[in-house]
């Protein structure tokens, strides 16, 4: 069976751990056409984070026919909370900001998407506010940025639209990934069979970053300046570094022994 012909649908496995995430959604009708482009592309799981309204009877309609993915929206207070177990996060911005990412086009990104759910990882692309996109403390919490090129002259895409280029992504590269299953990557084998050498999830991140700052502080490696500039370059650093799982306890073990060692040094004083 040809790629062209192969069905990808929301049972497929790689499509099951990824999430299409909307963050503060300020038009009811928004949440129901996004559900509309993900179902016409497969995709199935949509989280809502303290949207300015829930679900109401302008969603169904413009879902058209997507009840079932917009009736099964979770809805989230933060957007920590929508993706803490997982373990990539690709935030869809339209501008460059302060907060540096590596930025993705649309087709990388999916093709990266699909990689780590195929190897077992949950997965989520955020989309952020209608007027105002995601905030920089949003996408701090993204590994990566996801730029839609679009024409400069007239890049107004609504939110509908951004998801519906995205999600076509996604759809091309799960298509891909079922027409080469026979041949699964090594590494992704590798990783379903050892969750340790799975990239760490979000939350795993948030807690070694927590870790991280306290043990700085602990350690008056800040002497007296603004941890916070320094956090964000950590945080982009170890981020660009992909840790998996068994990386970040062995991180957080040496942070745990660096703590003990500045706890007995301070009460020798």
């Amino acid at each position: 069976m040809s790629s062209e012909s192969k069905s990808v649908n929301p049972s497929h496995p790689a499509a099951q751990r990824l999430r299409i995430v909307l963050v503060g959604t300020q038009h009811p009708g928004n949440m129901g056409s996004a559900a509309r482009a993900m179902k016409t592309m497969g995709l199935a799981r949509l989280v809502l984070v303290a949207p300015e309204k829930r679900p109401n009877e302008e969603s169904y309609a413009l879902a058209a026919g997507a009840d079932d993915v917009l009736g099964d929206a979770v809805i989230c207070q933060t957007l920590a909370e929508a993706v803490a177990d997982c373990r990539m996060v690709l935030g869809c911005t339209a501008r460059s900001r302060r907060v540096q990412l590596e930025e993705l086009m649309p087709r990388e990104a999916a093709a990266r998407a699909v990689a780590q759910a195929g190897a077992g990882a949950e997965v989520a692309l955020v989309f952020g506010r209608e007027r105002t996109g995601l905030t920089n403390d949003e996408l701090q919490l993204c590994h990566a940025s996801v730029h839609i090129p679009a024409n400069p002259d007239y890049s107004s895409l609504n939110l509908a639209a951004a998801v519906q280029v995205l999600s076509y992504e996604l759809r091309l590269a799960l298509l891909d990934a079922a027409s080469g299953e026979g041949n699964a990557d090594a590494d992704a084998a590798a990783a379903q069979e050892d969750p340790r050498e799975l990239p760490a999830s979000h939350a795993e991140l948030e807690g070694f970053f927590a870790q991280l700052a306290d043990t700085l502080d602990a350690i008056d490696f800040h002497k007296g300046r603004a941890p916070e500039s320094a956090m964000r370059k950590l945080r982009r650093l170890y981020l660009r570094a992909g840790l998996d799982v068994r990386e970040v306890r062995i991180l957080r073990g040496i942070l745990a022994d660096a703590q003990r060692m500045a706890m007995l040094a301070g009460s020798k004083r």
